[in-house]
């Protein structure tokens, strides 16, 4: 099954990975503006989330992601891509690295992370909330941890529209789904990178951005001190002409 994706624009094509609280909607503010400066866009929903049923295997999401450009005939891309979605990225970077012109990382997730005390905690107590049935309460507690104090309601109701959604989609799981890991080497990884970190974010997420300039061979670390986990909705404008900077830099769009 292919997943669920939406493209635009032409040009030098250029992925958007989504968090595991959000679904490609998440892309919403950057998607035109993207577009409209030269980039053929692609933003998928991982299996799981949105309008990607998970199959019943298990699956790996770089892979997944690897066929769908396979689909459109991608041979390369730059990969714009958040908190989880930014591990998927580092999978696909390091196991194809070349396909990969350039990365954007948001938050991002690392390949083989242990979890510290802080975001342990967060994942235990989500599970207890879904184990009890209480997915409402699962969806407040991703809101209030992901978001940092820029989130208005709106904002708020954006993320809680698309963490329902996936939990509707993980819960409706059938037999033998899961995702397969697979161990990657990040001293393969070429393209350059932008690894961006908020202020207001989990310990976990700022210190994978930190310590990314020292794994890859081309990587810069920016914090954002204002941001949350979620920047390119709590500031998207902001965002928007980061990303835009980044990518003049290394993506060429004429």
């Amino acid at each position: 099954m292919t997943l669920a994706h939406d493209t635009t624009g032409d040009g030098p094509a250029l992925v958007l990975l989504h968090s595991a609280a959000c679904d490609r909607r998440m892309w919403d503010p950057q998607w035109s503006a993207l577009a409209e400066a030269g980039y053929r866009v692609v933003r998928p929903d991982f299996r799981g989330f949105g309008d990607s049923p998970l199959p019943d295997r298990r699956h790996n999401d770089a892979e997944d992601v690897l066929d769908l450009l396979d689909s459109l005939g991608v041979d390369r891309a730059a990969l714009v891509a958040s908190s989880y979605g930014g591990r998927v990225a580092l999978e696909i970077a390091a196991r194809r690295p070349d396909r990969v012109s350039a990365m954007a990382l948001l938050c991002s997730g690392l390949p083989g992370h242990e979890p510290g005390v802080e975001l342990e905690a967060f994942g235990d107590r989500e599970d207890a909330l879904l184990e009890a049935g209480d997915a409402a309460g699962a969806v407040e507690l991703n809101l209030d941890t992901w978001l940092g104090p820029d989130a208005g309601e709106a904002v708020r109701e954006r993320v809680r529209e698309m963490q329902r959604r996936s939990f509707e989609v993980q819960l409706a799981a059938p037999e033998g789904a899961g995702r397969r890991p697979v161990e990657v080497d990040l001293a393969a990884v070429k393209a350059p990178c932008l690894a961006v970190s908020g202020g207001h974010d989990v310990a976990d997420f700022r210190q994978i951005a930190a310590r990314l300039p020292e794994l890859l061979s081309d990587a810069r670390h920016l914090e954002l001190p204002w941001a949350g986990h979620l920047p390119s909705l709590e500031r998207p404008e902001v965002v928007t002409e980061l990303l835009l900077g980044f990518l003049r830099e290394t993506v060429s769009a004429d």
